[in-house]
């Protein structure tokens, strides 16, 4: 289990930045203990544990890129076109034919080896074959066109992709490429999960008047499974300190990291503060962001502890931009901020200076082919629908403080944030 100390976070009595909060965080998490070996049929979205070191040069063989004729560059019409003699057929697959003679052409396919002493292949769609079998080549080609040398691709020895890669389909392929079968990988992340509140209740069960189905939890579980992880389902907890405290310090023993949604404002009718600061150490962290500014930070017997807000929007906006990085770190994957799009916005907008804002927004493409911003026409950190019906955020940066049509904003899709 990640094992942090009791005082390891700073101060949180200030608010803080995202950017802040954010490298706070992954300063304080290392990674989880434990290496596994990964099947390449199981490997994607696992964390690689080593560099992956080229032991084959890719393609490991000068191949043709195309079909066509492979010929010798020495032969190469320099100002009309030239018949040259068929003398043989190279298949992908197959070995090298015998080295065509001057004047001669070797019919080749797609990844079939050059023959010796060929150099340049001419595509098949500019030659002409004659009645007698000959070849009409035409002029102008550059010497070694269409031809894929020995290691152009990757050398020997390179590193072809990093520790701490959250690896992807294509790693996987460049492993398979080189020979592999298998990756050291490191253990996934282990992660709690639970709700709290009084107000919300368990999916298929019975609701009361003024309660509401649990759908934070679901939502966490989801991007957090997208992310690698295991999850533990601690379920839904109510509204009384001493069984929180008690989840949380077993939850402790099993866990990497324990994540909760609501209670963990500075209201009366917030009981994970108390449960926290029973069985360790509850640091808040007030974030400048809006949705999402409360944000609690805390460990419990060493293992960390993230409570996100009760609302859904607010809960996805700090899971991913908060959160999110934090389950990186304790991965031991590379993290860096998802790419922003730059986009027109097609709204007017004012927020307060010295406070990170994230718009939802649906986008759409312009007459002259810019993407646009159109902004969700309602406000409100508990509409589900604004998360549904929309296609990602507008980040507003501390320093705006208004937003006016054309103007050009950054955005963030939600495929770069889960």
């Amino acid at each position: 289990m990640a094992q942090l100390s009791q005082d390891c976070f700073a101060s949180g009595a200030q608010i803080m930045s995202v950017e802040d909060a954010v490298a706070a965080i992954v300063a304080q998490f290392t990674p989880v203990d434990g290496l596994e070996t990964a099947m390449l049929a199981d490997a994607d979205g696992r964390v690689l544990a080593n560099d992956l070191v080229a032991t084959l040069q890719l393609p490991p063989f000068t191949n043709s890129a195309v079909d066509g004729y492979a010929v010798r560059a020495d032969d190469i019409p320099l100002d009309e076109a030239r018949l040259f003699r068929v003398t043989g057929r190279l298949q992908a697959g197959h070995a090298p034919v015998p080295a065509p003679a001057r004047g001669e052409a070797i019919r080749i396919f797609t990844g079939a080896p050059l023959p010796a002493g060929a150099d340049t292949v001419f595509m098949q769609e500019d030659a002409r074959v004659d009645d007698l079998g000959r070849v009409l080549l035409p002029s102008g080609l550059k010497r070694g066109a269409n031809v894929r040398s020995a290691g152009e691709d990757i050398t020997l020895g390179r590193v072809i992709v990093p520790a701490g890669r959250w690896l992807r389909p294509q790693d996987v392929a460049v492993a398979a490429a080189i020979g592999l079968t298998s990756l050291c990988v490191r253990r996934r992340v282990k992660i709690a999960v639970f709700s709290t509140g009084d107000e919300v209740v368990e999916p298929g069960t019975v609701r009361g008047e003024t309660q509401l189905f649990d759908s934070n939890r679901i939502m966490l579980m989801a991007m957090l499974r997208r992310l690698g992880c295991v999850v533990g389902d601690l379920g839904i907890h109510r509204d009384d300190a001493g069984r929180i405290a008690r989840v949380l310090k077993e939850a402790a023993r099993s866990h990497d990291l324990i994540l909760s949604s609501g209670g963990v404002s500075t209201g009366e009718g917030d009981f994970v503060k108390t449960a926290i600061e029973t069985v360790g150490t509850l640091v808040f962290w007030r974030i400048a962001m809006k949705p999402g500014r409360p944000v609690a930070m805390g460990v419990i017997d060493g293992t960390p502890f993230v409570g996100l807000p009760g609302n859904p929007v607010a809960s996805f906006v700090t899971f991913a931009r908060v959160a999110r990085p934090a389950i990186l770190a304790l991965a031991g994957a590379q993290w860096s901020p998802p790419p922003a799009v730059a986009v027109r916005a097609q709204f007017s907008y004012r927020k307060k200076p010295a406070r990170r804002e994230y718009v939802r927004v649906h986008l759409q493409k312009a007459e002259d082919g810019t993407l646009e911003a159109v902004k969700f026409p309602r406000e409100g950190a508990g509409l589900l629908s604004s998360l549904v019906d929309t296609d990602g955020v507008v980040e507003l940066p501390e320093s705006v403080t208004r937003v006016e049509p054309g103007q050009l904003v950054d955005c963030f899709t939600y495929a770069s944030l889960l």
